[in-house]
């Protein structure tokens, strides 16, 4: 059976000694790769390459803005206010954002607008910072606005050369539309890591990713969370039960991959392997409790292979 078949993480919820429920996926790791061939599409995990355009053609961004178009922010205040205030820097309508809307991710901010009976738009969109860095790279190089989001635009053009660039990607692998509308690569998980390794020779992206983490995702957003709470690493979400961690004091990193998509598995078995590794020592329960807060079981991960 070859790695890209077989499990090679498994999240295990054992209540009382019987595995009641259990979710598997993928991990591998830059220095220590096992050469997964299986591509998986890199989602919000390719924001911070996609970002680092921003750089290359000189954009004037404070951290606080980068970090936002590099991440998935959960759509509060503070989002919300940089988001409204590089439009407004940058002379461009919100109308012109074509990422879609659905209401924010930090359940706060849900209350908040329902107690002010406000609708969620685009810029909710925790993708709306993503789509703002787009839309400046096509202000700024004179791009069409209204299309920027189509595959044959210039901008997209761009933006694929330069993640397969930086992932060292020479192989066509399957493209699609992500959820906000915008085209999303797929590639191993390996050449995700090498991406991401790329990254460290963007200074600015990652000293705004590192002082900026509640900006860059927010409230219970597993990255921000990674950052937060550890002195060298950089984490990135996506879709689908993807993580990308990266330690940038040993240049090296993992990706975590959990088969049905399951947030929560993908959480556990990131921070076990983050504490694993002793890149950190992240505090989290694992331990099953009824609504009486009796302990009944735990959630443990295992590997088939060593990290």
């Amino acid at each position: 059976m070859s790695n890209s078949e077989k499990s090679l993480i498994r999240v295990e919820y054992v209540r009382d000694g019987l595995v009641d429920e259990f979710h598997e996926g993928l991990f591998e790791r830059l220095s220590k790769p096992q050469n997964i061939p299986a591509p998986y599409y890199l989602r919000s995990c390719a924001k911070p390459l996609q970002a680092t355009l921003l750089v290359d053609y000189g954009i004037d961004l404070n951290e606080a803005e980068l970090a936002l178009c590099c991440g998935s922010h959960a759509g509060e205040e503070c989002h919300i206010e940089i988001a409204r205030e590089l439009l407004r820097k940058f002379g461009i309508d919100e109308k012109y954002l074509k990422c879609g809307v659905h209401a924010p991710l930090a359940r706060s901010m849900q209350d908040k607008m329902l107690l002010r009976g406000e609708l969620p738009g685009s810029i909710h969109n925790n993708c709306s910072g993503k789509h703002i860095g787009f839309l400046i790279i096509c202000k700024i190089k004179g791009w069409d606005l209204e299309t920027y989001y189509l595959p044959e635009h210039p901008l997209q053009i761009a933006v694929k050369e330069k993640i397969n660039n930086m992932c060292g990607v020479d192989s066509v692998y399957p493209a699609t539309t992500d959820g906000c509308g915008v085209p999303i690569l797929s590639m191993p998980l390996y050449n995700m890591l090498i991406g991401y390794k790329n990254l460290l020779e963007y200074d600015k992206i990652i000293r705004a990713i590192r002082n900026h983490p509640y900006i860059f995702g927010g409230e219970n957003r597993l990255d921000t969370e990674i950052i937060e709470n550890t002195d060298n690493l950089i984490a990135k979400v996506g879709a689908g039960g993807l993580c990308i961690v990266l330690n940038i004091k040993e240049r090296d990193g993992f990706a975590v991959k959990i088969n049905d998509c399951s947030m929560e598995a993908r959480r556990f078995a990131v921070l076990d392997m983050i504490n694993r590794l002793d890149w950190g020592n992240i505090k989290y329960d694992n331990k099953i409790r009824t609504l009486h807060g009796q302990i009944v079981g735990e959630i443990v991960c295992t590997y088939e292979q060593p990290i």
